[in-house]
């Protein structure tokens, strides 16, 4: 199971017992942030992409989305979506437990610069009902090897 490569992989850097297991499911960002209990902008959602011939993953913020130029730009390519059925043999996680670390070998993992708005972020943990408490910095260090960018938008903050 995916969850217990991912737990594996968070025990052998001390970090086991930041791997939160849910009753419900958390597999969206809504659903995940009812489960923890805090705004949906702290869950990093992992989003799966093809590129060409590579799979990349973008961990993003909650609450932002994908600014198609910008990816372009960093990525020298247009991004296409994996599909449902793609995500566990390309990446190694199902769809709604695709986090950054535990992947396959071969899979890129970039984080968006959302994600240094906050201390904690909540990424999933390798299924649908699991998260992990991380910072920024230790997400990265996780998620390793991988890179920053800034590929996504975030929601315009109403003037009224």
């Amino acid at each position: 199971m995916a969850i217990d490569k991912a737990q594996r992989f968070l025990a052998e850097r001390g970090m086991e017992d930041r791997v939160l297991e849910f009753q419900t499911s958390s597999a969206t960002v809504d659903l995940a942030a009812a489960a923890l209990g805090c705004e949906p902008a702290r869950i990093a959602k992992t989003l799966s992409f093809h590129v060409g011939d590579r799979v990349v993953l973008v961990v993003a913020a909650g609450d932002a989305r994908i600014d198609n130029p910008k990816f372009k730009a960093c990525f020298s390519g247009k991004p296409k979506m994996l599909k449902a059925e793609e995500a566990e043999p390309l990446i190694g996680h199902g769809v709604g437990g695709v986090c950054p670390f535990a992947v396959n070998e071969g899979v890129e993992v970039y984080l968006d610069e959302s994600l240094r708005r906050f201390d904690i972020v909540y990424p999933a943990a390798g299924n649908a009902a699991s998260a992990v408490r991380l910072s920024p910095d230790e997400l990265e260090a996780c998620a390793a090897p991988c890179a920053w960018v800034d590929v996504c938008k975030l929601p315009q903050a109403s003037d009224e």
